[in-house]
C-alpha cells in the first residue's frame, strides 16, 4: 500500500530541482500535490504532467510565498480542489552568496522574504486547512546553517532562522498532532548549482572533498528523505533536523 495515499501535499518551489524531485516522490506514494511556482509556469506544468502520468493528481498553482495574497490565493485552490492539507513542503528558497560589502537591503530582504517570511506565511495557511487529524511540515534548510561558508551571511543567516523556528513551531504544533522537522540538504546536484558563479565542476570537485560518501547529492537523494518525513514512518519525531548530504559538514 502506498504510504501517503489520501494525503494532499503542498510543495512551494516545485517548479525544478529538489521541489520538483519531492513533488513527484510524494505522488508516486499516493499523494495528491500541489505544485507551487513563483515564476516557472512551464516547469511547474512539467512535474504536474509528470505526475498524472505517473497515475498520481497535481495541480499547479502560481504564488511568490513572500507575498501574503500570493500565499493566501495558493491555499484557497488548494482548498477549493481538494479541501485539507496534510502535508506542507516549504522548499521555496533563494541563494545567493555576496560578501559583505556587498551586503545590502536589497540582497538582505530578497532572501529573508522568501526563505523565512514565506517559510512563516504558508506554514501559517498550511495549519488553518489541517483537519484535525494531524500533519507533517517540512522545512528545507541546509548544512551551511551549521557550518556557513564565506560569503554567506546572508544566506546561511535565513538557513539559521529556518532551524530555530521550526524547533519553536514544533512545540507550537504539537497539541494540535502537526510534526514540524528540518530537512537540511548538503551539496546537491541541481539547475541552481549549475548555475552558480565559478562553474559546476570546481563546486562538485570542492564538495566531493569534503563528503565522506565520496560524491555530490542528488535531487532523489533529498527527495527520499522528504518522503520519510511526510510518512507516518517519522510518527514520532518532531522538531528535528535531518541532514542529508552524505556526511558532509562543509
Amino acid at each position: 500500500m502506498a504510504r501517503l495515499n489520501g494525503k494532499v501535499a503542498v510543495v512551494t518551489g516545485a517548479s525544478k530541482g529538489i521541489g520538483a524531485a519531492i513533488a513527484k516522490k510524494l505522488a508516486s506514494e499516493g499523494a495528491k500535490v500541489v505544485v507551487n511556482y513563483a515564476s516557472d509556469k512551464a516547469g511547474a506544468e512539467k512535474v504536474a504532467a509528470e505526475i498524472k502520468k505517473a497515475g498520481s493528481e497535481a495541480i499547479v498553482v502560481q504564488g511568490n510565498v513572500a507575498k501574503e495574497d500570493d500565499v493566501k490565493k495558493l491555499f484557497a485552490e488548494t482548498k477549493k480542489a481538494y479541501a485539507t492539507v496534510d502535508i506542507l513542503v516549504n522548499n521555496a528558497g533563494v541563494f545567493d552568496f555576496q560578501p559583505l560589502d556587498a551586503i545590502d537591503e536589497k540582497h538582505f530582504r530578497k532572501h529573508f522574504d522568501v526563505n523565512v517570511l514565506g517559510l512563516l506565511l504558508a506554514t501559517k495557511s498550511a495549519v488553518s486547512l489541517m483537519n484535525g487529524e494531524g500533519g507533517s511540515i517540512i522545512n528545507l534548510s541546509s548544512v551551511v546553517s551549521k557550518t556557513p561558508p564565506a560569503g554567506s551571511a546572508v544566506y546561511s543567516g535565513t538557513k539559521g532562522a529556518v532551524d530555530v523556528i521550526t524547533r519553536a513551531l514544533a512545540l507550537e504544533l504539537a497539541p494540535k498532532k502537526i510534526r514540524v522537522n528540518t530537512l537540511a540538504p548538503g551539496a546537491t546536484d541541481t539547475e541552481g548549482a549549475r548555475a552558480m558563479p565559478g562553474g559546476f565542476d570546481e563546486f562538485e570537485k570542492w564538495a566531493i572533498s569534503r563528503t565522506p560518501l565520496g560524491r555530490v547529492g542528488t535531487a532523489d537523494d533529498i527527495a527520499k528523505a522528504a518522503l520519510f518525513l511526510a510518512s507516518d514512518e517519522s510518527g514520532w519525531i518532531t522538531g528535528e533536523e535531518l541532514l542529508v548530504g552524505g556526511g558532509i559538514r562543509l
